[in-house]
């Protein structure tokens, strides 16, 4: 009998942690399964697998780009660079000697040396000066106002003692000025520059040339030879009814390429008023 009763308690015993045994092992999968519920998956390597994204829906409606608002192009006044001076003691001192000679019969209080700006060849703006009589003085601050408005190229612009006041030379390098004390060339009367009265404009492409009584031509400057023929297309050709002749005829100048004997093409002269 107490044999019988050992073996139902053992029977018992074991039946009582066959029952504990799944019910811990059903507990610890219920419990693993709420832990790895929403986190990241175990690879086989070890390392936390990356999601993949979730595809990104494009925008209903496209971003207008703005227009970009254009620079503002600077525009500079240069109405103030252009006025004039009696001749002072520096400016004396520059042209004593050269253009201004000893001996010289105009008054330098006749005289007006006027400061201008100009373009250039280059097509960029440049600072010119030249020196003439005070008659013409209010003319021809207007007349360079005039061509500079208009974009006319002009090389040069400078007082011609910068050349020693040797008028060939600063003719071959095509520089435009106004007053020089001196004759005519080929003759003892004097020129309309001695009185500053007269103005050369862009020499070497508008000579002065003319035939001589023993058949020879007469050129100035020397180096002009290939501007001769005014039939050719050039741009900084003087010809009549073009822009600069029209603004220096409106200003009462006559013009050296409508002489009859002889040819002047880049010069403008005025009488005095």
């Amino acid at each position: 009998m107490a044999k019988k009763i050992f073996y139902i308690f053992i029977l018992t015993l074991l039946t009582g942690l066959l029952i504990f045994s799944i019910y811990m092992m059903v507990k610890y999968y219920k419990e693993a399964s709420q832990e790895n519920d929403g986190k990241p998956i175990i690879q086989e390597t070890g390392n936390v697998g990356t999601p993949t994204p979730s595809p990104t829906e494009a925008p209903s409606f496209v971003t207008p780009t703005p227009t970009p608002i254009p620079t503002p192009t600077t525009v500079i006044d240069y109405s103030s660079q252009f006025y004039m001076t009696r001749i002072t003691a520096d400016i004396l001192e520059r042209i004593q000697g050269k253009s201004y000679p000893e001996g010289a019969t105009i008054e330098l209080d006749d005289l007006r040396w006027l400061h201008v700006m100009h373009y250039g060849f280059d097509g960029e703006v440049h600072e010119g000066e030249l020196i003439v009589n005070h008659s013409v003085a209010h003319d021809v601050l207007e007349i360079f106002r005039e061509l500079f408005d208009i974009k006319y190229p002009i090389e040069k612009i400078r007082l011609i003692d910068e050349y020693n006041a040797e008028d060939e030379a600063s003719m071959e390098d095509n520089n435009s000025s106004a007053f020089c004390y001196r004759t005519i060339a080929e003759s003892s009367t004097l020129s309309n520059h001695a009185l500053g009265l007269a103005i050369d404009i862009n020499p070497l492409y508008n000579p002065y040339v003319y035939d001589r009584k023993d058949g020879t031509t007469f050129l100035q400057p020397e180096n002009a030879g290939d501007y001769v023929d005014r039939e050719a297309d050039n741009p900084y050709y003087i010809k009549k009814d073009d822009a600069c002749y029209e603004i220096f005829i409106n200003h009462g100048f006559t013009w050296g390429g409508e002489w009859k004997s002889k040819k002047d093409y880049q010069h403008f002269e005025k009488a005095p008023e």
